[in-house]
């Protein structure tokens, strides 16, 4: 039995944060996809039942239930159909934001996601269940109904670990110039 897929992350680690990416190519043209983040009905088939208010300012707010309880934020940096950035927080939580950056190439379009998680969190998790997320929104654009892909949760989830200890393990390793 093959080991389940899942995107590649890019890790950037501060003292403050772990700044991971994510990129993926969808097979659909911008305007899908951007409504595939932002209309409320198109929302709830592969992240959960909300609404974002598509301006500066505007309340961003996603209803996860039993598993993540009420994201309620603000829109922190808007651009129509290339850039949406919000925090991934319940009130009183720290900030967390998520940044959606979107490029047409030709018919296709490239998505980019940028997490900002704060460093006692645990960021392989975190990147894990966006990465299962953004698998639930591909299946969503072709038309079939996603399921929570927890095999790939699962694998993403131990891969980034390993991935963000080695960076740490460098980090460590490496001489201190002064």
């Amino acid at each position: 039995m093959s080991e389940p897929a899942f995107l590649t992350a890019q890790f950037t680690q501060t003292s403050d944060t772990t700044q991971a990416e994510l990129t993926v190519t969808l097979d659909n043209h911008l305007e899908e996809v951007w409504a595939a983040l932002t209309e409320p009905g198109k929302l709830a088939q592969w992240l959960a039942p909300g609404t974002i208010e598509l301006r500066l300012g505007g309340a961003a707010r996603l209803e996860f239930g039993e598993s993540g309880g009420l994201i309620d934020s603000k829109v922190t940096a808007f651009e129509p159909q290339l850039l949406l950035e919000y925090s991934w927080s319940t009130p009183g939580e720290p900030l967390r934001p998520v940044r959606w950056t979107l490029e047409p190439i030709g018919p296709l379009t490239r998505l980019t996601l940028r997490l900002r998680i704060p460093a006692p969190e645990d960021a392989a998790r975190a990147t894990a269940g966006w990465a299962a997320h953004l698998e639930m929104l591909q299946t969503a654009l072709v038309g079939v109904a996603p399921r929570y892909p927890s095999a790939a949760f699962k694998a993403a989830r131990e891969a980034y670990r390993a991935q963000l200890s080695a960076t740490a393990a460098t980090r460590q390793a490496a001489p201190i110039s002064g």
